[in-house]
């Protein structure tokens, strides 16, 4: 099995202190309330990201990224973990943002930062003092949250 993604984008802020290749996995199953990517509720949208796929975004970005990071999937753990692997087999750290409060070890036992939460519009996203949501540096299991609250 195979999921789909958005093309990838090279962010910079949602990683602190990395430069990201971002993939949009869609069909997301959460369907938070107030999500702004309604759009990728949808699993048909985008194009399937095979390994191929994604070892060709790999090189093509090789040495002006230092992370990988996957907005979603973790509803495809199988594939997810087959991405992740091979991110860190090419020397890459890599991100989840979730918007579960909880990711199986399977998982994260392959991650570098994982954010988690539910978008909730009461308490706002990482920028937030009151967010619900956590943005983890996982080897240290450490919140990273006051890096997107500024002073």
């Amino acid at each position: 099995m195979v999921f789909n993604a958005l093309p990838p984008h090279v962010v910079f802020q949602e990683v602190p202190d990395e430069v990201s290749l971002a993939f949009t996995i869609t069909g997301c199953p959460h369907a938070c309330s107030g999500c702004h990517s309604q759009d990728t509720w949808d699993p048909m949208l985008g194009e399937p990201l095979t390994p191929s796929t994604f070892i060709d975004q790999l090189h093509k970005y090789q040495g002006l990224i230092t992370c990988v990071l996957f907005f979603g999937g973790e509803w495809h753990p199988k594939q997810l973990i087959r991405l992740l692997v091979i991110a860190q087999s090419q020397g890459l750290k890599t991100c989840l943002y979730s918007g579960k409060k909880q990711i199986s070890n399977k998982i994260t036992q392959h991650l570098t930062f994982l954010k988690l939460g539910p978008w909730q519009a009461k308490s706002g996203g990482l920028e937030s003092r009151n967010t619900n949501q956590t943005f983890i540096q996982l080897d240290q299991q450490i919140s990273l949250n006051h890096r997107f609250q500024g002073a």
